[in-house]
């Protein structure tokens, strides 16, 4: 019983701190969409990488006029950003825009309309999570 419960507490605890990639930007907000992301994407961890190569890599189904997230974002996730209008975006980095990712209705609005913009089709969970983890630890 001793065992089970202290496996149960240090996966916990493991999954936890796989989902902050950066505990110096980590939010709760922000660790409770990662948290229901990794639920919904039957996962215990996101992957930077994944994430970076999504949003820094040229897509084909989408628009196009915007083959990748970097059209409107910039491959500097720290920078400005601006839209195909010419409106301004604040940085996408966490450590630039300490408020990225912390209100899940937007998150989802802007991953649901700009997935569908680049890709053609709505990120799933997994995606979302990545990309949110790449650019929590940026």
């Amino acid at each position: 019983m001793f065992r089970t419960f202290y496996l149960t507490i240090a996966f916990g605890a493991l999954a936890v701190t796989a989902l902050a990639a950066n505990p110096a930007n980590a939010d709760p907000a922000r660790d409770a969409i990662l948290k229901a992301y990794a639920g919904e994407a039957g996962v215990t961890a996101f992957s930077a990488a994944d994430g970076k190569a999504l949003f820094q890599g040229t897509h084909t189904g989408g628009k196009p006029d915007t083959p990748s997230c970097t059209t409107c974002h910039t491959a500097n996730p720290a920078a400005m950003g601006r839209t195909r209008a010419g409106k301004s975006i604040d940085p996408m980095a966490v450590s630039a825009n300490a408020k990225r990712f912390t209100d899940a209705a937007k998150v989802e609005k802007w991953f649901r309309r700009n997935c569908n913009t680049v890709l053609g089709r709505e990120c799933t969970a997994r995606e979302k999570g990545d990309v949110i983890t790449y650019l929590s630890g940026i």
